[in-house]
């Protein structure tokens, strides 16, 4: 079976999403900055508004790039703790170098503070030099997933790299297909990649703004589960 999750920071979008027949969402704050940690409010209310789905919360302090300062790093350990008691919340993290490495020396304390809680490396990984030797660091760290397109494109662009990290991966970690996933083409993209899990926004307009469809939730739902 393959995992759905949708990236949203709205509650009435958690509810959708849930009731659509999503797996798992990705809650953020100002998705039109590449997205940042949503506030303490803002998770509190999705707990609260959903009841089975994963939480995914991203934890970034800002928009830009990957590279953390010791006080950035300082905020991201406060929100951790801040969102770990909550129920069936994970996080979504990242962290590079200057010279494009997974930032281990960043990593080591957030994922201790995460306390077991699943967690995601962001798509800052299409980022990085050398994604295989990346994966190796992530999987030896304890990292349950990666989203990745594969590149900086789109999942379809890169569906012959999600395939090799897919392989190369094995048992070791998961690889969380994202990059303009929809579903007209979700089903050929898993076939093609054996990918475990589908990242995407579900966005369609309505009532003057995008919202999270679920028609498109049930959409993409039903293609990966055909």
């Amino acid at each position: 079976m393959t995992l759905v999750e949708i990236c949203l920071d709205d509650v009435e979008g958690a509810r959708v999403a849930e009731a659509a027949g999503a797996d798992r969402i990705e809650l953020c704050a100002d998705l039109l900055e590449g997205g940042i940690t949503p506030s303490l409010g803002m998770v509190t209310a999705v707990v609260e508004a959903t009841a089975r789905v994963g939480i995914q919360v991203l934890i970034r302090p800002r928009g830009g790039d990957f590279v953390y300062s010791a006080d950035e790093v300082a905020v991201m350990l406060t929100d951790i703790r801040t969102f770990s008691h909550f129920p069936r919340v994970g996080f979504v993290l990242s962290g590079l170098t200057p010279a494009g490495l997974v930032d281990v020396e960043v990593l080591r304390p957030l994922l201790d503070a995460c306390a077991g809680a699943p967690v995601t490396f962001s798509r800052a990984f299409d980022d990085v030099a050398d994604q295989f030797a990346a994966l190796d660091t992530l999987a030896g760290l304890g990292v349950a997933r990666i989203l990745t397109g594969g590149g900086p494109g789109s999942a379809s662009a890169g569906r012959n790299r999600l395939r090799e990290l897919v392989s190369y991966g094995g048992d070791r970690i998961t690889i969380l297909a994202g990059g303009s996933v929809r579903s007209p083409n979700v089903a050929e993209l898993v076939a093609f990649t054996h990918v475990a899990e589908v990242h995407l926004r579900a966005m369609a307009e309505a009532g003057g703004r995008l919202r999270t469809s679920a028609d498109e939730v049930r959409a993409v739902r039903a293609a990966v589960d055909a």
